[in-house]
């Protein structure tokens, strides 16, 4: 059963939520180590970046890899 476009972002989407928390997180432990002091709304901001880019990110490495299996089901048909 081949993935919708739809469902396919929806996956991303999840994915990239549960990972902007685990980013924020990570900003605020691992900066200080670096010497980078920063404010809880300068992380949010940060990660709210980050978290645009992954959802573009995930969502074409999705499509990229889907239309490679459809491929490839394709010409194992012929």
């Amino acid at each position: 059963m081949k993935q919708s476009r739809v469902m396919s972002l929806v996956e991303s989407v999840a994915n990239v939520i549960v990972g902007y928390g685990v980013a924020v997180v990570t900003q605020i432990l691992i900066f200080p180590v670096f010497g980078l002091h920063t404010t809880l709304a300068q992380n949010l901001k940060m990660g709210a970046v980050f978290t645009v880019v992954s959802i573009a990110r995930s969502y074409v490495l999705r499509r990229l890899f889907e239309a490679f299996r459809f491929a490839a089901d394709k010409g194992r048909q012929r």
